[in-house]
């Protein structure tokens, strides 16, 4: 899908606070763009036809080895190529989520399910599909009800979409487990954890028998040379960019009280620091155009994700005067209906 994606500011000219992407903004990037300032010559060049430097930095910090990490140009990339490098079979995805698994699947002409809970998982699929944590949800699943999953399965293959695994205290899969459960792939997103969605940096751990087989789907030079500095820069600035989790917990669970406390609104239980939720009256357009063109704010219209409705949008915590805003916007337009 091309349209239809949060953090579409491009559609605006006058946001001032992004709500719609699932981004921790308020991040310090000097340091980064320092480092990008001195390494500009390297445009001037192609990148490494496969990024061998930042596969050898990812692995390193994750303990593993080289040949267990394949590095793409965000993880969206690394959907479509396991899609591709699995073309033709059964999959099934734990909905509502990212549109982006079928869009791939359907693309590589997989068989389609659907299942709203892990016990419904359906049995004649051979590929299961799990954001984790969800988007647009926020719900994580522990490792270890997965991993019952797929050990009692051991001929399905497991894709488990930890883009957003900075942002919750559920104890989530490290890409070692998939030494000892083959059957486990992972995907994770660098443009999540340190907010660099302009650049795409993503990867996929797993077996090296797995990640051999997606290899032959790659296509040279998809990961650019900016892209690969700023990767083995950011992990190796890691600290530097520790969030306080905590308090961004504390804060969503303050903005939903004080949505909640309006009487329209519906927020879902979340495990990190975005939320769906839903409108008892109205819809979910109405309210984003409303914020945006009055205020400035952009929140994301959630109703395009499968199961869900017009009455869905979803939010990524900020700082709280940030928040406040967006609450008061809200009451007002609701005052206003």
């Amino acid at each position: 899908m091309i349209n239809g994606h949060g953090d579409d500011l491009y559609n605006y000219s006058n946001i001032k606070i992004n709500f719609s992407s699932n981004v921790y903004s308020h991040v310090d990037h000097s340091g980064l763009y320092a480092h990008l300032s001195g390494v500009m010559q390297n445009i001037m060049t192609y990148p490494e036809p496969q990024p061998y430097s930042l596969e050898k930095a990812i692995a390193e910090t994750h303990g593993i080895d080289k040949e267990m990490v394949c590095a793409t140009n965000g993880a969206t990339e690394a959907i479509y190529l396991l899609a591709q490098a699995y073309r033709d079979s059964s999959s099934a995805i734990l909905v509502p989520t990212f549109s982006e698994y079928a869009d791939a699947c359907i693309l590589n002409s997989h068989r389609l399910l659907k299942f709203y809970t892990l016990g419904t998982m359906p049995d004649e699929a051979s590929i299961i599909w799990i954001c984790n944590p969800n988007n647009p949800t926020g719900e994580a699943y522990d490792k270890e009800r997965i991993t019952i999953l797929a050990d009692r399965y051991p001929g399905k293959l497991f894709i488990i979409d930890q883009s957003y695994e900075a942002f919750t205290p559920k104890r989530l899969f490290n890409p070692k487990d998939s030494l000892e459960h083959h059957n486990i792939v992972l995907l994770h997103s660098l443009t999540k954890q340190f907010a660099v969605p302009g650049l795409r940096i993503g990867y996929i751990t797993a077996h090296p028998t797995i990640i051999s087989r997606i290899r032959s789907f790659v296509k040279p030079w998809s990961v650019n040379s900016l892209a690969i500095s700023a990767g083995i820069y950011l992990l190796k600035h890691k600290p530097e960019y520790e969030l306080n989790l905590n308090a961004l917990l504390e804060e969503r669970e303050r903005v939903a009280s004080e949505l909640e406390k309006l009487g329209v609104l519906e927020p879902w239980t979340s495990d990190t620091h975005y939320m769906l939720i839903r409108l008892r009256f109205g819809n979910a357009r109405a309210l984003k155009e409303y914020l945006a063109c009055n205020h400035g704010i952009l929140i994301r219209d959630a109703s395009n994700f499968d199961g869900l409705d017009n009455s869905y949008f979803r939010i990524a915590i900020q700082t709280p005067d940030e928040n406040n805003k967006l609450i008061n916007a809200i009451k007002e337009w609701i005052y206003n209906f």
